[in-house]
């Protein structure tokens, strides 16, 4: 009798250390969460930078380009492929 009492008293701290493991581990848990949405949404707002960047870049680019041309025609070109450009963007918001 005294084995199996001191065997049920060992099972219920061995049960008790898995409890407190237990909440230890969601606590860690719901910390990591937390910071995995947080790594997340910075992401996304460098992401959103480096879209605004690339298109200033963009921009840029064609302002020169257009400063060097010589031509109606080739401003027309640029425009021309702005605005396509422009409509692929507009399709794709629109999916």
């Amino acid at each position: 009798m005294g084995e199996i009492s001191g065997l049920l008293i060992e099972i219920e701290k061995k049960i008790r250390q898995l409890i407190a493991l237990q909440k230890s581990i969601s606590i860690q848990n719901s910390e990591l969460v937390k910071k995995n949405e947080e790594l997340l949404r910075i992401i996304e707002e460098k992401e959103l930078t480096i879209m605004q960047l690339k298109d200033n870049n963009n921009y840029i680019k064609i302002s020169q380009s257009v400063k060097q041309s010589e031509g109606n025609a080739d401003v027309k070109n640029k425009i021309d492929e702005l605005v396509r450009e422009i409509d692929k963007c507009i399709g794709l918001l629109n999916k």
